[in-house]
């Protein structure tokens, strides 16, 4: 397991998981553990320097590097020399790409920008290339709001729109700037096997696809065998269910964005039938699929909740609820607000949206109960209000880093206080 990399959500916010894109600052201030990104995403280097190592390749990072990770890419950040100050902004690569291929440039073809991309994540800007993407991470803030302050924009009229078109710029503006610039020399990447790292994005691209092992195998050269131990030590999954934890991200952008039939996207996605679909997501998501749909899509109103005694109420139910089929939306209409206003509520209080903070109780929860019983683990994941043992599992891994059975036999209970 000590290859095991963290996780991220495919929320692009935690407070509304209908938002196209989410904009946030932040900083790192040293190196930093691989992160598998279920989400696509820009950074925009204000100040520092240092390396990230993307797909197993290193990067420069300094002022004014715009950087592209893709869904299902791995990073680490390997080196810091200044402290790392950036603009961050997840974002819902397919409903953008869907646009921006609807457009053809003069030559009748569509621009291949993910494609330039993938050969090069860095765009280093120059003095005037850097003030114009300054100036759009301002109008782009200003549209979408502050993540991390909770600064929710309010709404304005064809927002969703401006965000998209918002988005199509920045793309315009990365491909016209790399134009500008002298072709980079190539790095010497020529092998006679596919990089493993690669693994986890080919996966994504074709999860519409009937995958398999044996498949895979063939096109990595390397054993079934080793290919299982290669996913199964960078995720914590095993093939099958990290190939359902991708198409559960995709799965919900359709549910968003598209008026498509469960028949439609489970077709798209490789699914046997909206039947399987169906069953899939709620087993990952922990809601029913067209309630996922009634609760998210277009979520236009403000988050008006104020953290009054309704969020100390809400905190103190899941607390004491948490062995119990809870939904967000089942949750929030007992508590009289929509699930956007109860996760702005909770991330007033707690720092976490519903789902997060439930997760949390109860893996807490199965910690405790792992140092403190004999209980086998599947009775634990039943006792603390999981459904099934493998959803336990996926928790447990991007709550404490580590499987249960490992947690078990590493971790001592700490009686004391000091």
């Amino acid at each position: 397991m000590k290859d095991l990399a963290a996780m991220q959500s495919f929320e692009r916010s935690r407070l509304d998981r209908s938002k196209l894109c989410s904009f946030d600052n932040e900083t790192i201030e040293a190196p930093t553990a691989p992160l598998i990104h279920q989400e696509a995403r820009f950074l925009y280097i204000c100040e520092g320097h240092g390396v990230i190592r993307i797909q197993g390749h290193d990067v420069e990072l300094r002022p004014n590097t715009l950087l592209s990770i893709l869904p299902w890419q791995i990073t680490a950040v390997t080196e810091v020399a200044e402290p790392l100050q950036y603009h961050l902004v997840i974002y819902n690569l397919h409903t953008l790409n869907r646009y921006i291929r609807a457009f053809s440039d003069e030559r009748g073809d569509a621009v291949d920008w993910l494609a330039h991309i993938e050969r090069q994540p860095a765009l280093y800007c120059n003095e005037g290339q850097a003030h114009r993407m300054q100036q759009f991470f301002l109008s782009l803030r200003e549209e979408v709001g502050l993540e991390s302050i909770l600064g929710a924009a309010p709404p304005k009229v064809l927002g969703s729109l401006a965000v998209v078109n918002r988005l199509v710029e920045l793309v315009i503006l990365m491909e016209r700037f790399r134009a500008e610039q002298p072709e980079p020399a190539a790095a010497d990447r020529a092998s006679a096997a596919p990089d493993r790292s690669e693994i986890l994005r080919y996966l994504y691209c074709h999860t519409g696809e009937k995958l398999t092992l044996k498949g895979l195998s063939r096109i990595f050269y390397v054993s079934e065998s080793s290919l299982s131990s290669y996913i199964s030590g960078m995720t914590g999954l095993s093939f099958f269910d990290l190939l359902n934890e991708m198409r559960i991200g995709k799965t919900a952008n359709y549910l968003l964005y598209t008026d498509l039939t469960l028949e439609e996207i489970a077709a798209a996605l490789g699914y046997v039938d909206a039947s399987h679909i169906s069953k899939v997501f709620s087993a990952r998501v922990g809601m029913r699929i067209n309630d996922y749909r009634k609760t998210y899509r277009r979520v236009e109103s403000i988050c008006r909740i104020e953290t009054d005694r309704r969020v100390y109420a809400l905190v103190e139910y899941i607390c004491r609820s948490y062995n119990e089929p809870l939904s967000a939306r089942a949750v929030a209409e007992k508590f009289g607000c929509t699930a956007a206003e109860m996760n702005r509520a909770l991330m007033l209080q707690v720092e976490k949206n519903f789902e997060e903070f439930l997760n949390y109780v109860r893996i807490n929860r199965a910690a405790e109960l792992l140092l403190t019983t004999d209980q086998t683990v599947t009775y634990i994941a039943m006792e603390v209000g999981y459904a099934n043992v493998k959803t336990f599992n996926r928790n447990f891994l991007r709550f404490k880093v580590m499987t249960p059975g490992d947690f078990r036999k590493k971790v001592a209970l700490q009686e004391s206080r000091l």
